[in-house]
């Protein structure tokens, strides 16, 4: 894996990051994801200090994350639960 010097901007800052060359698209996107939940943020509400932004955006982004992580758990679960009712249906039918 080679590495990668880039700045990346958010909230009006300049941040200097040192990455995998694999991780650069990923990297710039979530900065960009950043700002415009920022800018979407300053749109709808009076808040300007860009801490209670940052706050406010972290919170948004990991309250879909956790949403996204029990639906994924659900459908494992789902998932598993319909392979042991079969296995336990065919195991059944042998004991017949």
């Amino acid at each position: 894996m080679s590495t990668l010097s880039i700045k990346v901007n958010i909230a009006g800052r300049t941040y200097p990051l040192t990455i995998n060359r694999e991780e650069e698209e990923a990297i710039r996107k979530a900065a960009l994801a950043i700002n415009k939940n920022i800018e979407e943020l300053k749109a709808n509400y009076a808040v300007r200090d860009a801490q209670d932004l940052l706050a406010m955006t972290a919170l948004q982004f990991t309250t879909e994350l956790q949403k996204e992580s029990k639906s994924v758990e659900h459908e494992q679960l789902l998932s598993d639960l319909k392979n042991l009712d079969s296995r336990l249906s065919v195991f059944l039918k042998k004991s017949s």
